[in-house]
């Protein structure tokens, strides 16, 4: 007997969750490798590390986020583009575009007689017709029209959020050396913990995830480090 009271939950939020990622990520790993590299200045302060490392921040956080908009606008054109096409493609080549659909059901393992019927409830309508070609041959789903400023904001924002950790470290201690220990271990800290629960939201083993934040944040934050101290 079916359970009545099944609930099926998936994970509807990729794009949200990509956007953190790229920005956290990034904004975890770039200002503490410029705040580590200015610690190793004769001449530096903890108000030169935090007066560059906003800088850093505020600059970044402006680059990275008009990069996911970018990206964000550009899937959205390429979508509209091949829509496009498929409309024109059902007008020339009709047949050609049909024997696609049946293509597509025979890949599930469908009879002829079976997908006769449905082809032709498919292709009775151009809408609906293109709809199936773009999800079902091309692989494209129709995008969110507010996608390219909520990836912008969102990258944006998870960016400033990241540097800031790494950097509160210089806010709060006068001593230049101790600072940097701190923000290696507040750094290395949030990368586990952005780890762990990036690896919760999107069903992938959190412990996994959190060792793996931490392993590959680790080793970016430190070749960044090191070549930010060659060249301070």
């Amino acid at each position: 007997m079916a359970d009545s009271a099944h609930n099926e939950e998936h994970f509807r939020a990729s794009d949200l969750i990509r956007d953190i990622v790229i920005g956290m990520s990034d904004g975890l790993t770039v200002p503490f490798a410029l705040a580590a590299g200015l610690s190793s200045a004769a001449a530096a302060s903890t108000h030169i590390v935090v007066t560059a490392g906003l800088a850093e921040i505020a600059a970044g956080s402006i680059a990275m986020g008009l990069g996911g908009y970018l990206a964000a606008k550009t899937d959205r054109e390429h979508y509209y583009l091949e829509r496009k096409r498929e409309f024109d493609e059902i007008e020339v080549v009709p047949e050609k575009e049909m024997e696609e659909i049946r293509d597509v059901f025979r890949g599930y393992g469908m009879k002829e007689k079976e997908i006769a019927p449905v082809v032709n409830a498919i292709g009775s309508d151009k809408t609906r017709w293109v709809d199936f070609m773009m999800k079902f041959e091309l692989g494209l789903e129709a995008p969110d029209p507010r996608r390219a400023r909520k990836s912008a904001f969102t990258i944006a924002m998870s960016y400033i959020v990241g540097g800031l950790i790494p950097l509160a470290s210089y806010v709060l201690i006068s001593d230049l050396r101790k600072a940097l220990f701190v923000s290696v271990v507040t750094t290395l800290a949030a990368l586990f913990i952005f780890g762990y629960l990036k690896g919760y939201f999107t069903g992938f083993k959190p412990l996994k995830g959190a060792l793996q934040t931490t392993l590959i944040g680790g080793v970016a934050a430190s070749a960044a480090f090191a070549i930010a101290r060659m060249i301070s």
